[in-house]
């Protein structure tokens, strides 16, 4: 397992260098630049301010610079937040969007895990079809739907909640970003959760059990369920982080603070060291939820240790 480990953490620094090259140049030959929106300055002011963020130098050079700082973990100041640095910026975003993006996913994982399970159990039955009939519906809303109605029928009509900011970070706040998030996750996870079950159910070592004289409970949670989780944990890695990072739409509506916001404006600004600064942690980020889910396997399966 450890030199498993050791080799895909050796891949994996390829891998970032290549998401780094790709978005440093793509984002450069979009049109405009950072100083586009300002006011109309003289021929000299401009030239100074390019020289002073460097973008007077060849593409290459520029891009060997921001390799050694990103190197000593300097993403760069931002161009258009001049009283912040991008690492600063990110720090203040990032952990308000993990701490929203992990709570809904744990709760998907709870609701989504339960459910599939269940409909599996019960398998054409009114029940199953009801799960599954719910499961397309959420999967076919999306978020940016589901958001603003939770908003207007529990915050504004029945004033049960707050719709906006963060307050003092409790869970009054955060409750309805979590379920505007894990409501389209809870689909997935339940669909294939279900999938997954009826295959494992119908294998010959559950039959084994069943005829030893298991309960069926034990044969369930004890067996057939560890099983079946391999697909959802394959599917948890990249849904972790593109929730913690891609929740811009939530972030918007619910007005947070996260990293999304900070990633679109700098979009929209030609912030070029802020989208970087956010491209580069939402890559380090799924290739370490990826390495986190490929040791779970291991856990789950113990065919993939005895390969390893």
């Amino acid at each position: 397992m450890w030199t498993y480990l050791i080799r895909r953490l050796a891949s994996a620094v390829p891998t970032l260098f290549i998401i780094i090259a790709i978005a440093f140049f793509m984002i450069r030959l979009a049109p405009g630049g950072p100083f586009d929106r300002e006011r109309v300055v003289p021929p000299e002011i401009s030239a100074n301010l390019n020289r002073v963020y460097h973008l007077d130098e060849p593409l290459p050079r520029q891009f060997l610079r921001y390799l050694g700082g990103l190197a000593r973990g300097d993403f760069g100041p931002s161009f258009k937040y001049r009283d912040f640095t991008v690492t600063e910026l990110i720090a203040a975003g990032f952990p308000v969007s993990l701490k929203i993006g992990l709570l809904a996913m744990a709760a998907a994982v709870l609701l989504g895990v339960g459910l599939g399970a269940w409909a599996a159990q019960r398998r054409n039955s009114a029940a199953d079809h009801m799960v599954m009939g719910l499961a397309m519906t959420g999967i076919a809303v999306p978020n940016f739907v589901v958001a603003p109605l939770l908003s207007l029928v529990i915050g504004v009509y029945l004033n049960l909640l707050p719709v906006g900011g963060l307050g003092d970070g409790g869970v009054r706040h955060l409750l309805l970003p979590v379920i505007s998030l894990a409501l389209p996750q809870v689909a997935y996870i339940a669909r294939l959760s279900r999938g997954s079950m009826l295959e494992v159910l119908n294998a010959d070592f559950i039959r084994t059990g069943r005829a030893k004289g298991l309960t069926e409970r034990r044969v369930v949670f004890r067996h057939a369920l560890k099983n079946a989780l391999t697909p959802v944990v394959s599917y948890l890695g990249p849904a972790t982080a593109a929730i913690v990072t891609g929740s811009v739409v939530i972030e918007q509506i619910f007005g947070i603070p996260g990293l999304g916001r900070y990633f679109v404006q700098g979009a929209l600004n030609r912030d070029y060291t802020l989208v970087m600064g956010v491209v580069v942690t939402y890559g380090a980020l799924i290739i370490a939820l990826n390495l986190v889910v490929d040791l779970l396997y291991g856990v789950l399966d113990p065919r993939v240790r005895s390969r390893e």
